[in-house]
């Protein structure tokens, strides 16, 4: 609408390092209830709760506050990794809405959090032209971003997605996050894939996205592929993997489909990689790295039916964006999770 064109953005650039407080955390499931906050922690949840009391309808027609930040997630430097937009909500607004404010953003992913009421979080993921069913990268600099600024006395959180509820946990200096297994089945190569990838396959395989297997490392890096052949022959997504020289596996992914022309790190790529690896190499402990220019480095785990990812993220940015009031109340948005 036209309304959507005049939104405003205010953001307060506060660049920040990488968050390095390091608080042990157990493997697995995380415990999902915070425990009482010690006087170091109560400024941050003070913090929170500010932001809390500042969403929602304004009720006079000025437009809406609300906070938003940026991190690079899958890496431990700033300008790393994948950037992601997390904008906090009390509730959600329409779709235009959501889908206006990713496209500002024009980052890879925009996820927006509503609090389920029980602690936690529902999660909806949107790139610049669309939303989509699944994404590790922002799943991870808003658990992140949960974790170690908004409430550090936790040890874990959960979001209600799409896709399921998605665990995440402190380990180590990381944290870990559990995703679904897309373990890919074996397909036909595409005539005119070589053409596209400038390369020559030696196997294509399918998940969610489609996969095609290279021979080396120096393949895959080399790769400069006809992004719209890639719309044409694989509706607009292509992971490119092969054995690496210094982990276990690389990969790059191609994903002109949904706006975006290479992704710097794809952790719901990493759901058909990490599953193709593990049986290939017998291993159920992977290392992997991603050849995107940002690049990425992250570290799998098969664990029956899903895949762990561990990495960490870099704080870069907090501030505040400025929206219309589009006049609902709360709860009139409908249910965000129906067709999925």
């Amino acid at each position: 609408t036209g309304s959507l064109h005049q939104t405003r953005i205010s953001i307060n650039l506060t660049p920040r390092g990488v968050d390095r407080r390091k608080e042990p955390g157990a493997v697995g499931r995380p415990c999902l209830r915070s425990r009482e906050p010690g006087p170091g922690t109560r400024a941050a949840s003070s913090r929170a709760r500010m932001f809390s009391d500042t969403l929602g309808r304004t009720g006079d027609g000025r437009p809406m506050r609300l906070p938003i930040y940026q991190l690079d997630a899958f890496t431990d430097r700033m300008f790393g990794g994948n950037p992601a937009a997390v904008c906090l909500l009390d509730r959600w607004l329409d779709d235009a809405t959501l889908q206006a404010i990713a496209l500002e953003n024009n980052l890879s992913e925009t996820a927006f959090l509503v609090p389920d009421g029980d602690g936690d979080y529902d999660l909806r993921w949107f790139t610049p032209t669309l939303e989509v069913d699944l994404c590790g990268h922002a799943t991870l600099a808003a658990a992140w971003l949960i974790l170690h600024r908004l409430a550090p006395e936790r040890t874990g959180v959960a979001f209600a997605t799409r896709s399921g509820r998605l665990h995440v946990a402190r380990h180590g200096d990381g944290l870990l996050m559990d995703l679904p297994a897309d373990p890919p089945a074996p397909t036909a190569v595409p005539e005119g894939l070589e053409d596209v990838l400038g390369a020559r396959p030696e196997a294509v395989l399918r998940g969610r996205y489609p996969m095609a297997v290279l021979g080396s490392e120096a393949d895959v890096r080399a790769l400069s592929p006809d992004l719209d052949g890639i719309g044409r022959l694989m509706a607009g997504h292509l992971i490119v993997t092969a054995p690496g020289e210094q982990a276990d596996f690389v990969s790059r992914f191609f994903a002109p489909g949904s706006g975006i022309a290479e992704d710097p790190v794809t952790g719901s790529a990493h759901c058909i990689l990490a599953p193709y690896w593990g049986t290939r190499l017998g291993k159920r402990d992977l290392t992997a790295r991603q050849l995107s220019s940002r690049g990425g480095e992250l570290r799998c785990r098969l664990a029956a039916g899903r895949v762990e990812l561990l990495g960490r993220c870099a704080f870069y940015l907090e501030g505040w964006i400025e929206v219309p009031d589009d006049g609902r109340g709360e709860g009139e948005a409908g249910d965000a999770f129906a067709s999925g």
